[in-house]
């Protein structure tokens, strides 16, 4: 990959390199190629995914296996009711031979950080991920250390009604881009991966699609997508309307608008485009805010999802761009 990739040569050469990890990574994940295009554009719009489904549907798998793709450093994060901040960030220990404190870098210190069943971890815990998914940088006892870049978290999570789960803060879920559900697969795909992971791990013998490199440059791609002012206002117009829903008690913060325009370029990039078409929006605004907005109890009652309300709010607002 020479130079900036879709700077100057078109976006081809940016679909066409996501598309070869698209493939490495379904050649493990069979069935689930939507779950998959969406992780690849939350990566793109430099955003973290959020998985949520029951167990044993693939929600570490598919972490695992595009982290493999992409040949970064990666670092896995098995969450339980004990685990502590510092197990996480890191923790400054005191060397005697030196007499002076040394910091040890934890985990979140890679290019991607596999954050397995985040709701069985603590709110103190959980919100030891806060800083540096927002700001890429940790802080521990007063100095602050850069993180890699790219920098990605791919967290999984079972549904808040299974036992031992501890529901995410508003904070930390709006510090996702997007959430996805796996779902369970088809009877073929199922059929499937009881040949092609009945004898051995697929990730055993898979090999990178993408390097670091290419990932910085296709970010820098993705970033340079125009976006006009009407599809611009049509993002706010769509965000806005979440926060005067009568059935919603909290709508979608000033940064889901930022991420969902993010995530639009990204999926703009992969499809050759230079510009982003309202469609973009109308695709992703499931994926990016509903898992940021809480309903109110007589809309819990009358079982009201917030995928269901936004998608009403998308067929009924007005088209701009």
């Amino acid at each position: 990959m020479q130079g900036e990739a879709g700077v100057g040569q078109g976006f081809g050469e940016v679909a066409g390199r996501t598309g070869k990890i698209r493939a490495t990574v379904e050649s493990v994940i069979e069935g689930k190629s939507e779950a998959v295009r969406l992780a690849l554009i939350v990566m793109l719009a430099e955003g973290h995914l959020l998985i949520e489904d029951v167990p044993g549907v693939g929600k570490t798998m598919l972490a695992k296996t595009l982290a493999r793709a992409i040949d970064g450093t990666v670092r896995r994060v098995q969450f339980t009711p004990d685990l502590l901040p510092s197990d996480i960030t890191g923790v400054s220990i005191y060397q005697q031979e030196r007499r002076e404190f040394e910091f040890v870098p934890g985990p979140v210190f890679a290019n991607l950080l596999i954050g397995d069943e985040i709701n069985r971890a603590s709110p103190k815990t959980q919100a030891a991920l806060l800083e540096c998914m927002e700001e890429r940088q940790v802080t521990v006892d007063g100095t602050t250390y850069p993180l890699e870049r790219p920098f990605m978290v791919i967290a999984t999570q079972n549904p808040v009604e299974m036992e031992g789960t501890y529901p995410l803060p508003e904070a930390q879920r709006d510090r996702f881009t997007a959430r996805i559900s796996m779902g369970y697969p088809s009877p073929v795909a199922e059929l499937d991966m009881l040949d092609s992971h009945g004898r051995s791990s697929p990730l055993d013998s898979l090999s990178p699609a993408a390097t670091v490199a290419d990932v910085r440059r296709l970010i820098e791609a993705v970033r340079t997508v125009h976006t006009s002012p009407a599809v611009k206002q049509y993002a706010v117009d769509m965000v806005n309307a979440t926060r005067n829903h009568p059935e919603l008690r909290l709508g979608a913060s000033p940064r889901a608008t930022l991420q969902l325009v993010r995530a639009a370029r990204a999926r703009a990039a992969l499809e050759e485009r230079e510009y982003v078409l309202p469609d973009d929006l109308q695709a992703l605004a499931v994926p990016v805010l509903a898992h940021r907005l809480l309903t109110t109890a007589e809309a819990q009652v009358e079982r009201r999802r917030p995928e269901q309300i936004v998608s009403e709010l998308v067929a009924r607002l007005p088209v701009r761009g």
